[in-house]
């Protein structure tokens, strides 16, 4: 059986993931050490309720989906990943066009 701090933990560090960011990224974001948010993954510590709306506004999510099972099919799940797919799509295109211009100026085309 599964308990609230591993699926805190798991939740934590998928989100976490999923942004790109280190766990000293996150800890910067909430004001706190890279050991807590290390000890928070693997389940050692639980933070407080202040701490939990620290961590959800800094991933961008709403804190009770950080106690979410995996898995869940929830409708908020699903359209953060899209929210995460769509701004992904977004970057990869204009670091593309970017590219082709730069390869356009190189070689003297427009």
């Amino acid at each position: 059986m599964i308990n609230i701090r591993q699926i805190l933990a798991e939740n934590l560090k998928f989100y976490r993931h999923t942004l790109g960011w280190s766990q000293a990224k996150l800890a910067e974001r909430v004001n706190t050490g890279t050991h807590y948010i290390g000890m928070i993954e693997i389940g050692k510590k639980f933070p407080s309720p202040e701490m939990i709306e620290k961590l959800a506004d800094a991933l961008g999510i709403e804190s009770h989906l950080l106690f979410s099972k995996a898995g869940d099919s929830s409708e908020s799940m699903k359209s953060y990943r899209k929210t995460i797919l769509t701004e992904i799509n977004g970057i990869l295109g204009r670091f593309i066009a970017g590219q082709i211009q730069d390869m356009d100026k190189e070689t003297g085309e427009d």
